[in-house]
C-alpha cells in the first residue's frame, strides 16, 4: 500500500517516517501514476479545506481515485454545519462529564493529533472525538455551563499551527497510524492484507466466545492476514485495513452498523455488511420478502397500531409477538391468553410503530443452518431451555440455554439445506444463520440471522478449525478480488 502525507509546503515538513512520501496537491493532483494507484493511503495536510480549496479537491479527487483519505469530503462537509457536530457528541455526553468533574476551569480546550492529546486525563475524550471526525489535527474546546459541560466548538487545526512541543506526540501519533494498530518489532513483519476482528470485551453473551476468537485469529494468519482485535472506541482506525469481520451483535441503531457502512465507504470487506444487517436484524423486512418469494414461514401478520385486535383472533392462543429488531429470544413475547394480548401490546408499542404476529409453532428444538457464500457450513439443532418455550430463558440465570447438538452434514434432510439457502440469497452472499422449525416433515424459515452465534465447542464440531479457516478464506478471496 502506498502512503502518501499531501500538504503545501514538502520542505517545512519536519517528520520522518519510514514508507511514507510526502507530496504537494499539484503533484497528486498531476502524477499519472498516483491516478491509476491502488491501495492507496493519503493523509491530507493542506492548510484549508474550505470549499473549492486545494484541501478540498485533495480529499475530494482522492476519493474518486479510490484512494482511503483522511479527511474525507463527508467530514469536511460536516465542518460546514457546527450545531450537528454538537449534537452528535451529545452521544457520548455521559464520557464527557466524567472526564471533566475534576476540572476547576470553565473552559478546556485540547489539540487532539489522530485522536491523541497530551492532556492525559482526556484521552477518551480525544479518542471519542477523533472517531467522530476523523481528521489529522484537530482543536476542540469544552465550556461549562450550569455545571454541565458542553463542546462549545471542534475544527480542523492547520499543521503549522503545532506548538514545538507537541511535535513529538504528533511524530509518534503518525508513526503509529502508518504502522498500524500495533508495534512490531524487527523481526515480525506485517502481511499484505490487515484484518480487523469487532468485539466487546464486556458483552456477556458475544456472539463467539473467547476460544472461537482465538480460532478466528488462527485461522485468519493461516490463510493470510494480519489481525487485530479492535473495538468500539478504534472506529478512526477502520481507514488501516483490508477487512473487516464483526464478532459482536449487531442492530442498525448501533455502533456495529457505523462500523460496517464506514468499512464499506473505505473499501473494505466486511462480514458483516451493513445491507445484511438492515436486512436480517428487522423482522418486518424478513417477513415480507419470505413471504413474497415463496418461502414457508409460520402464519405471520404485521401489526400496527390502527390494527384491529380481533385480526389476532385468527392465529388462536397461543400467539407470538415480535418486535423488528429482536435478537436472542429478546423482545420475543408469547400470549397465552386473550387478556394478556392488549396489555403486551401496549407494551411493545412503546417501542416500535410495527410488530409482528405469529402462530405458535411448539417444538422440541430449532433447526440452525450456517451459510458462507451461499453455501451450508454447519447444522446445529439448539433445544429449548429447561421448562421453557425459547432457546434462552432470560428470567432463568441458572438454566437460560438449552442444549445444542451438531449434526454432520451428509445426515441433515437436503430438503431443510435447501430451505435455508434459498432464504439466504434473498439477503445476499454473506455469513448467516438460518432458524427452522420442523412440523410433520415440513420446514418453516423462522428467520435469518446475520452474525449468527459461532463458539468453540458448538458450531465447530464437525469440523473443528476447518469452520473458522473457511469464513476466513472467504474474507480472504474477497480482499483479494476487490
Amino acid at each position: 500500500m502506498s502512503k502518501l502525507i499531501v500538504t503545501e509546503n514538502p520542505n517545512n515538513w519536519k517528520f520522518q517516517i519510514d514508507g511514507v512520501q510526502v507530496i504537494t496537491p499539484a503533484e497528486y493532483f498531476g502524477e499519472s501514476q498516483l491516478l491509476k494507484a491502488k491501495n492507496t493511503k493519503i493523509l491530507n495536510f493542506c492548510r484549508s479545506y474550505q470549499y473549492q480549496s486545494l484541501g478540498y479537491y485533495v480529499s475530494l479527487l482522492a476519493e474518486a481515485r479510490g484512494h482511503k483519505v483522511m479527511p474525507r469530503i463527508s467530514v469536511i462537509q460536516d465542518f460546514r454545519y457546527p450545531s450537528l457536530i454538537r449534537e452528535d457528541s451529545l452521544d457520548f455526553d455521559e464520557l464527557i462529564q466524567d472526564a471533566f468533574k475534576q476540572v476547576e476551569d470553565k473552559t478546556v480546550e485540547m489539540r487532539i493529533y489522530m485522536g491523541r492529546t497530551k492532556q492525559e486525563n482526556f484521552l477518551k475524550v480525544s479518542s471519542i472525538l477523533f472517531n467522530l471526525l476523523q481528521t489529522p489535527l484537530l482543536k476542540a474546546r469544552f465550556v461549562q455551563k450550569e455545571k454541565k459541560w458542553l463542546l462549545q466548538y471542534i475544527r480542523p487545526m492547520n499543521n503549522a499551527d503545532v506548538p514545538e512541543e507537541d511535535k513529538p506526540l504528533l511524530n509518534a501519533s503518525l508513526q503509529a497510524h502508518f504502522a498500524g494498530k500495533k508495534t512490531f518489532g524487527s523481526n515480525v513483519s506485517r502481511k499484505k492484507y490487515d484484518l480487523a476482528i469487532l468485539i466487546n470485551p464486556d458483552d456477556k453473551y458475544p456472539p463467539s466466545n473467547e476460544k472461537a476468537i482465538q480460532k478466528f485469529v488462527k485461522a485468519a494468519d493461516k490463510t493470510g492476514f494480519s489481525i487485530d482485535l479492535i473495538t468500539k472506541n478504534d472506529y478512526g482506525k477502520l481507514i488501516q485495513y483490508d477487512a473487516l469481520f464483526i464478532r459482536e451483535t449487531t442492530n442498525v441503531n448501533h455502533h456495529t452498523f457505523r462500523f460496517a457502512k464506514k468499512g464499506e465507504s473505505e473499501g473494505l470487506v466486511v462480514i458483516d455488511d451493513s445491507d445484511s444487517i438492515l436486512k436480517c436484524t428487522n423482522k418486518v423486512y424478513l417477513n415480507e420478502v419470505l413471504q413474497a418469494n415463496q418461502i414457508p414461514t409460520p402464519k405471520s401478520l404485521i401489526v400496527r397500531k390502527e390494527t384491529p385486535v380481533s385480526a389476532l383472533y385468527d392465529f388462536g392462543f397461543p400467539l407470538v409477538l415480535k418486535q423488528p429488531d429482536s435478537c436472542f429470544s429478546k423482545g420475543v413475547v408469547k400470549i397465552n391468553s386473550e387478556p394478556e394480548l392488549v396489555p403486551a401490546l401496549q407494551s411493545l408499542f412503546q417501542s416500535s410503530e410495527l410488530l409482528i404476529a405469529q402462530e405458535f409453532m411448539p417444538t422440541s428444538f430449532d433447526w440452525r443452518i450456517g451459510i458462507i457464500n451461499n453455501e451450508p457450513l454447519y447444522i446445529c439443532k439448539y433445544f429449548m431451555a429447561r421448562n421453557h418455550w425459547q432457546i434462552i430463558n432470560w428470567s432463568n440465570a441458572r438454566d437460560k440455554d438449552g442444549k445444542a447438538e451438531t449434526v454432520a452434514m451428509k445426515d441433515a434432510p437436503d430438503a431443510l439445506i435447501q430451505t435455508a439457502l434459498k432464504a439466504t440469497k434473498l439477503i445476499g452472499n454473506s455469513l448467516y444463520g438460518v432458524d427452522i422449525k420442523e412440523v410433520n416433515g415440513k420446514y418453516y424459515v423462522i428467520e435469518v440471522n446475520d452474525n449468527p452465534s459461532i463458539d468453540s465447542g458448538i458450531e465447530d464440531k464437525m469440523i473443528k478449525d476447518q469452520l473458522y479457516l473457511r469464513i476466513m478464506d472467504t474474507l480472504f478471496q474477497s480482499v483479494k478480488s476487490n
